[in-house]
């Protein structure tokens, strides 16, 4: 009667027996991995050593875009404030290019912020949490809105849309900055929040357009004589829409605030 081993042996274990052992040595996990998918590009691997705060203080819409653009040789490597001296030293190393000082044209490393809403002032307008890029402002029309802030980047994008002021910025790093104020784990957060955003809302990361403008249906600009340029009137129903809706908004806080009468 056969024995218990001999019982639980699979088909391929008992040809390995006879066979001998194995010239192949078993593959390590990173080993399985590479074999099953293919090794990230330049540009994933400069977007993962990104902050993901997608700020566009860069001057691009997103970390994505901003990403592509160092991967092809059109970017500097020194134009991210979230990510300071420590993110410009990273990109050097993956780039192979100088460590250069940060560009101060696009903005100074400094303590991470948390936006804060003033209650006593929201309108309820709800353009800060649709340029809010990690969802992470909610709320409804005419209603107070809230910053949830474990979700909170920093980025500062709900600030010039607030049509009146009641956003403001809190130092909640104290003296740490840059990479030090800011984690691989919240960086990751972000991202997720991000792209999750973008496919709720149909929209395309790393394109020409911030997602907030692809949002709002503008145009990608057209090269002057092309067939599909647009006439200057072409957009002028939506502009004028989006005034009266904006000075509407002021009005009623004017009136809140006991302005009516004042220019």
């Amino acid at each position: 009667m056969p024995n218990e081993r001999t019982l639980s042996r699979t088909p391929a274990a008992a040809a390995g027996e006879r066979d001998g052992p194995s010239s192949q040595p078993p593959l390590s996990a990173a080993s399985a991995w590479a074999s099953t998918a293919e090794a990230p590009t330049l540009a994933e691997r400069i977007n993962d050593a990104l902050p993901q705060t997608q700020c566009t203080r860069c001057g691009y819409p997103d970390c994505a875009a901003y990403a592509s653009a160092i991967a092809q040789g059109e970017a500097a490597i020194n134009l991210c404030p979230p990510g300071g001296a420590e993110g410009i030293a990273r990109l050097a190393a993956l780039t192979g290019q100088d460590i250069l000082p940060l560009d101060p044209e696009h903005g100074t490393e400094g303590p991470r912020h948390l936006a804060v809403i003033d209650e006593d002032w929201c309108i309820g307008c709800t353009l800060c949490f649709k340029a809010c890029p990690t969802d992470a402002i909610v709320g409804a029309n005419k209603t107070m809105h809230v910053v949830l802030d474990e979700h909170c980047t920093g980025c500062e994008l709900c600030i010039p849309v607030c049509p009146v002021d009641c956003i403001s910025l809190e130092n909640v790093s104290g003296s740490a900055h840059g990479w030090a104020a800011w984690s691989a784990a919240q960086a990751h957060t972000a991202r997720h929040r991000y792209t999750h955003r973008a496919q709720r809302l149909g929209l395309q990361i790393g394109q020409a357009l911030p997602p907030l403008q692809q949002r709002r249906g503008i145009a990608t600009p057209v090269p002057a004589g092309s067939s599909t340029q647009a006439s200057p009137s072409a957009h002028a129903p939506a502009t004028d829409s989006k005034a009266a809706m904006l000075a509407a908004i002021m009005a009623k806080a004017r009136n809140r605030r006991g302005l009516a009468d004042l220019p």
